[in-house]
């Protein structure tokens, strides 16, 4: 005996279920295809975004590179036009006219900077340090380090904090060095002597 025939109504409901299915995942279909669109646009759009800051990273770089290479070459051309110290004088060794080439740089600079233009510690200095090697040396050493301080073609705030070392530091207790040495001397004493008519030299 065959099953009994399906009820025309229980028919009509299946598809009617099968309808609502369909359309659901119709309805699904479409918004995860909107989905997938969404996250492709923005994928692509993310992948121009880094595409542009990589080219903008190597730009930079590039930049960056181009500037340095002129800082340097600036810094350079500041090198060259700016005062260089020379090799330091070897007053231990020096004899004859070698020594007096050298001394007489040394006192063009205390005449015509140092004893005008630094008061106070320049009157300390007695007029025998040219006798005396340890003058030779902190004179030397302050000679230089004013002209490299001082001549520059570009004053920066490092060098304005180093004129401000060298004038509140260095030059003064340079200048106590030299004044001790040239007023505790035999040549202070013959200075003062009653007798003493003329400069004493050894």
């Amino acid at each position: 005996m065959s099953g009994s025939p399906t009820h025309p109504d229980a028919v009509s409901v299946a598809l009617l279920q099968l309808a609502e299915h369909a359309e659901r995942l119709a309805v699904l279909d479409t918004r995860e295809a909107g989905h997938h669109a969404q996250v492709a646009d923005r994928l692509s759009d993310l992948a121009t975004q880094v595409a542009a800051l990589a080219a903008a990273v190597d730009g930079s770089g590039e930049l960056l590179e181009k500037l340095a290479a002129r800082i340097a070459r600036e810094d350079a051309a500041d090198t060259r036009a700016g005062y260089q110290p020379g090799p330091a004088p070897r007053w231990w060794q020096l004899n004859g006219d070698d020594k007096e080439t050298a001394l007489a740089r040394l006192r063009a600079w205390v005449g015509e900077v140092y004893r005008p233009g630094y008061g106070q510690l320049a009157a300390t200095l007695g007029p025998c340090w040219d006798l005396h090697p340890l003058c030779l040396y902190g004179l030397d050493l302050l000679a230089e380090l004013w002209s490299v301080l001082y001549l520059q073609p570009a004053r920066t705030p490092a060098v304005v904090s180093a004129q401000a070392e060298f004038q509140s530091r260095i030059a003064p207790a340079i200048a106590e060095q030299l004044m001790i040495e040239t007023t505790r001397c035999a040549h202070a004493t013959a200075r003062h002597s009653p007798t003493a008519g003329s400069r004493t030299r050894p």
